[in-house]
């Protein structure tokens, strides 16, 4: 019993330092999108909207793709505008719905790089400021 545990030891901790080295050969970088994203989301009815105000950063696979993300700052930026005009207020003012927004943004943002420069290049999608008014 003792030689498993230890044999399962061994294996664990050569595991988690090869999950380690992957981790640190990477060499992630972040773009931010400026200015901050501000527009329009749908009110409680049709004739009211709120609005939001959005900082985000991204996260990219690589620094080499920072060139590539300052490019298409603006497909990033309307697709993030699309997305959030299409929010309810319910959605954009609860926790759970930002996280929704959060990873619509992202999975937007890596099929339209994946399509424009043959990469996903988003890693994440970071808000760092969220302000809402409804």
């Amino acid at each position: 019993m003792r030689k498993i545990s230890l044999i399962f030891a061994l294996v664990f901790a050569a595991q988690s330092q090869l999950g380690a080295q992957e981790v640190a050969g990477k060499n992630f970088a972040y773009f931010s999108l400026e200015p901050d994203i501000v527009t329009n989301y749908l009110g409680v009815n049709a004739r009211k909207l709120g609005y939001v105000r959005v900082t985000l950063e991204l996260m990219l696979e690589d620094a080499d793709y920072l060139i590539a993300a300052e490019h298409h700052a603006p497909l990033l930026r309307a697709i993030t505008i699309e997305i959030f005009g299409r929010q309810t207020e319910e959605k954009v003012k609860s926790l759970t719905g930002r996280e929704d927004i959060r990873r619509a943004c992202l999975e937007k943002m890596r099929e339209l790089m994946k399509k424009e420069t043959g990469s996903e290049m988003v890693k994440d999608v970071i808000f760092t400021k969220y302000l809402y008014q409804g």
